[in-house]
């Protein structure tokens, strides 16, 4: 946006497609974590541990400056096991971290290699390239045992380019989880996130130029997947069939495809897919692919 980067999740090799996309690590001004799922924190940390600390070689190119990053708080409770029974649990004493114990716990668990990188390499002190602020949403009555609430749009960060307000949506018993929406001098943009179907997202999402929306493919004779897969998928996600009805609801002139998951085929069949994804839906569709640049610019 005008010469300042913004990124939205973090999945593996989110660093290394950072740069094959021609972008540079010195304009990346904020962060935005949808959830704290893996697959969309996985490369997070890289951001700082190998962007950081020392210039690049060829390029000079390092973090300019303290990146802000925003994401969920802690989740207060934990889920019961689907099907009943008893589940492990992982760091007991404190088992539903938010983004800034989840900092804090890179921080140590890379300290040796940072400590030792402070002493013989002079690097900078990555804990001063970080400013996590975990968004605090309105009071509308939600926890991790009612997810996602009917509410309004609310604002997480506002700067010289953009707007950013975000809602929280449905992703199972995941919570917070959020999608976001920036507005800017030149268009606007809604990232649903994980999500199954939500009110909250067609609020936050209407009048955006594009609704970047997660969708996934579960039927066909290729599907076999077991019940607490299912029940799993369902539950966080939007079937590409029935997502163009959302798109329509939001009154969006592009619906661009993400997060893409097909049971039945892989690779997927773009084709198939952005026919699927137009049902109900008046609209662009866009399968989204690696790499893939898409510009928002308003018409008028």
């Amino acid at each position: 946006m005008d010469g300042a980067t913004y990124v939205i999740d973090c999945g593996r090799s989110s660093t290394t497609q950072f740069v094959q996309a021609g972008l540079r690590f010195d304009t990346l001004r904020s962060i935005f974590i949808t959830h704290l799922h893996a697959d969309h924190i996985a490369d997070y940390y890289n951001y700082f541990l190998l962007a950081g600390a020392l210039p690049d070689q060829e390029t000079a190119d390092a973090l300019a400056t303290t990146v802000t990053a925003y994401g969920p708080g802690p989740a207060g409770g934990l889920p019961t096991k689907f099907g009943g029974g008893d589940a492990p649990t992982v760091s007991a004493d404190a088992p539903t971290p938010g983004l800034v114990a989840f900092t804090e716990r890179c921080h140590e668990a890379f300290a040796y290699s940072s400590n030792i990188l402070l002493r013989d390499a002079g690097i900078r002190d990555i804990r001063s390239l970080i400013d996590v602020h975990e968004i605090v949403h309105p009071d509308v009555g939600a926890s991790f045992t009612n997810t996602s609430p009917r509410m309004e749009p609310f604002k997480v960060m506002e700067d010289d380019r953009v707007a950013v307000t975000a809602v929280l949506v449905p992703h199972g018993p995941v919570f917070p989880s959020y999608a976001f929406r920036f507005d800017t001098e030149h268009g606007s943009v809604t990232f649903s996130g994980d999500t199954t179907y939500s009110d909250n997202l067609v609020t936050l999402a209407r009048g955006s130029d594009v609704l970047v929306h997660e969708a996934i493919n579960v039927t066909g004779p290729g599907v076999t997947l077991p019940p607490a897969a299912m029940d799993h998928m369902l539950q966080s996600h939007v079937e590409v069939q029935k997502v163009g009805s959302i798109a329509q609801r939001a009154g969006v002139p592009t619906l661009v495809l993400s997060h893409l998951v097909d049971f039945d085929s892989e690779p997927i069949d773009s084709a198939r897919w952005k026919s699927w994804a137009g049902q109900g839906f008046d609209g662009e569709v866009v399968v989204g692919d690696d790499l893939q640049r898409i510009s928002v610019l308003r018409k008028g």
